[in-house]
């Protein structure tokens, strides 16, 4: 970020007066304010040309400003203002909240936290998670909806009524209970928000009806509150969470948690990850929890909102001019920022898929440096309207390759150029196709010389999901395909030492095979004796991972039978179904592939499970979910325990969930699975069920 602040002042005459530096010190304010101020009406009016995170930085370089010259803190300061005006030419009306809105001060760190937490103690808070997306301000009189607004400058918001009236989650009426009538009069704050899994269709439509593609899911929510044709806000997929009250009459809770069950009561959404939390260590803790579980939302959220319980204590602690003091937003490291889309390049996968990446302007972000970020294929390319030389969004969440979101369409100076996608491979040269009619995903047919397939290929059944061999990586097969030492994967297993001499990774400067070497053929010869299931991922044969894998070998018990097996009957194993078995006949059909699993059983390969004593099949037909950490087992070998015995092992809870393995740490997944009221197992209950299947 650049120095807002401006160069120190140098006068001809050598002597700076206190009058001055006065001068210059507002002078650098007034830029510094005028340059929030504009960025906040284009976050809020119209499209943001910069990612939060570096908002974030400017309003704290100004909140920083105002803090060591106190006197700079006017009463119109962009520090003392909440949201931003209408724009001037917005076609909708002006209308005036019945209660202010406000916005909310951030923390950055678990020390400003702490301090918070300190100034305004509480017997309980609520954790809430942070949409991001656009406030809207509801009315309601006797249960019907009368008017929604935007947030505007938290007095005066625009009158967009008739566009929250076609979004699903808002009610035309509320609904009573016995507990919770109905009031007179109820003003209700909530975001709107596109759900992540429903952007890129949205984002889709709109390129194909000729519009500019949004950065983020954020800015298309923003964007679809203000269409002008209902018709158009119906196709946005726009969605809403209540989080707040402004003025009412004929209902007086005592406390927001009771506030959020009257909402629920009423019909209207609530978010499903508020919690109740009683003191400000485990406020801490519920801060770090969603640190590594942001992206378990069904919408965008970059950070956790506190607020005091009690609205007896809200009351009391009061507000400043723009935020209460009973609430604050922790504010999470930024996962997207902004960068300059420098080149698109392609690369070729192991089934011969190309991929497009991008090449930018290294950026920091979510903890590291990133120079290339996803695209996905040609299609998606086109779908995000993404030009060479675009300013583009990019997240990177968690560990997760970085992708490209969007561009920054306002950014644009006509100097950007549209990709053109490759028609031959970049590795080897043959004209590239998809592989059937109407695949999104173009591929190289050159399945078994093309370089770059057989690389990623043998670094692929090198890995743990295969057969494990630690000292064969990216490096090592391209040194061996490069050198000729390999033509294919089939003679991966004839390796010794002396064909290695012919290396340059896994042999020493004197000529003889090195460290990592002797390591390679170590690991050749424990991987002969493996698991037919592994062998089978370890063939590359499309559509068979590791799930499939496993269900046929344990049905078929060696690759013989399991070749010999009519299409139909391979369908018909659990987890298969017709194009995976489709898919491994198809395999078969290739000579170079049988000739691959020819040379591996000449070799010593496994190609049959080991006779002994079969797996009692326990969890039949059972869904298994496992979260947190058990002392027992690592995470693949519970799901290794659950399918071996014919189960399904699940990443994710719904009601067709069987059981629930709750281990250290459990997190969201618990939560959900004792709001459905699934039958929940510690780790004893958990190997009770492995070995006696369920319990009556």
């Amino acid at each position: 970020m650049a120095n807002h602040l401006g160069p120190a002042l140098s006068l001809e005459s050598g002597a700076v007066t206190d009058k001055d530096k006065d001068v210059e010190l507002r002078r650098k304010w007034n830029d510094l304010a005028e340059e929030v101020r504009h960025h906040r009406d284009l976050y809020y009016n119209r499209q943001p040309i910069i990612a939060d995170a570096e908002f974030d930085e400017l309003f704290r370089s100004l909140q920083k400003l105002e803090e060591e010259h106190p006197e700079l803190a006017v009463p119109d300061s962009p520090t003392m203002e909440v949201g931003a005006p209408a724009a001037v030419s917005s076609s909708f009306a002006n209308v005036e909240h019945l209660e202010r809105m406000m916005s909310l001060d951030n923390v950055f760190d678990e020390a400003e936290l702490q301090e918070w937490l300190e100034r305004t103690p509480a017997p309980r808070y609520l954790t809430e998670l942070k949409i991001d997306g656009l406030s809207i301000d509801l009315i309601y009189r006797n249960g019907r909806l009368e008017r929604a607004a935007t947030r505007g400058d938290g007095r005066v918001g625009e009158d967009v009524t008739e566009n929250a009236r076609v979004i699903e989650d808002i009610p035309e009426e509320l609904t009573g209970t016995g507990e919770y009538p109905v009031p007179e009069l109820l003003e209700i704050r909530g975001e709107v928000f596109i759900a992540i899994e429903d952007f890129g269709e949205v984002n889709e439509r709109r390129i194909n009806e000729g519009g500019k593609p949004f950065a983020n899911p954020r800015n298309a929510a923003a964007g679809s509150l203000r269409q002008k044709n209902t018709e158009d806000v119906k196709k946005r997929k726009l969605r809403m969470i209540c989080h707040g009250l402004g003025a009412t009459t004929g209902f007086t809770p005592t406390s927001q948690w009771e506030v959020y069950q009257a909402l629920a009561a009423w019909g209207l959404p609530v978010s499903p990850y508020t919690e109740a939390i009683e003191s400000s260590e485990a406020v801490v803790e519920k801060v770090r929890y969603w640190a590594d579980h942001r992206h378990d939302s069904t919408h965008e959220m970059d950070g956790v909102v506190i607020k005091v319980d009690s609205l007896a204590g809200q009351r009391a602690l009061g507000a400043t001019s723009r935020a209460p003091r009973w609430a604050v937003a922790y504010k999470y490291p930024p996962e997207e920022v902004t960068t300059t889309l420098v080149d698109i390049q392609v690369g070729v996968g192991r089934t011969g898929r190309i991929t497009p990446f991008a090449i930018m302007e290294p950026v920091f972000v979510a903890g590291s440096t990133v120079s290339m970020a996803t695209l996905h294929n040609q299609t998606e390319v086109k779908r995000k309207g993404v030009l060479i030389g675009d300013t583009v969004v990019i997240r990177k969440a968690g560990e997760i390759i970085p992708e490209v979101l969007g561009p920054v369409v306002e950014k644009r100076d006509g100097g950007e150029r549209e990709f053109i996608f490759p028609t031959l491979c970049p590795s080897c040269g043959t004209r590239l196709a998809p592989q059937k009619e109407g695949d999104a995903d173009w591929r190289c047919p050159n399945t078994r010389s093309c370089p770059a397939q057989l690389s990623a290929r043998l670094t692929y059944l090198a890995g743990r999901g295969a057969f494990d061999i630690e000292a064969l990586g990216e490096k090592g097969a391209q040194d061996l395909i490069r050198h000729s030492i390999l033509s294919d994967e089939s003679e991966l297993f004839d390796l010794d030492e002396e064909k290695l001499l012919a290396s340059k990774v896994y042999t020493t400067n004197a000529g003889k095979v090195n460290a990592p070497g002797k390591k390679l053929l170590e690991n050749l010869a424990q991987a002969r004796d493996t698991d037919l299931w592994r062998v089978l991922v370890a063939l590359s044969i499309r559509h068979v991972g590791p799930t499939a894998a496993r269900a046929l070998a344990t049905r078929y018990r060696s690759l013989a039978a399991l070749r010999e097996a009519p299409v139909e009957d391979i369908a018909e194993t659990d987890g298969v179904g017709l194009i995976i078995a489709q898919s491994f006949r198809e395999w078969f059909e290739v000579d170079w592939h049988r000739q691959i699993v020819d040379r591996w059983a000449a070799a010593g390969v496994t190609m049959a499970e080991a006779a002994g004593e079969e797996i009692v099949q326990t969890l039949s037909g059972l869904t298994i979910v496992a979260t947190g950490s058990l002392e027992g087992f690592t995470r693949d070998s519970v799901k290794e325990a659950i399918i071996s015995r014919g189960g399904k092992a699940s990443g994710s809870v719904s009601k067709k969930t069987d059981y629930v393995v709750v281990g250290e740490n459990a997190g969201s997944k618990e939560t959900k699975a004792r709001e459905l009221g699934l039958k929940i197992l510690d780790e004893a209950g958990f190997v009770r069920l492995l070995e006696n299947g369920p319990e009556e």
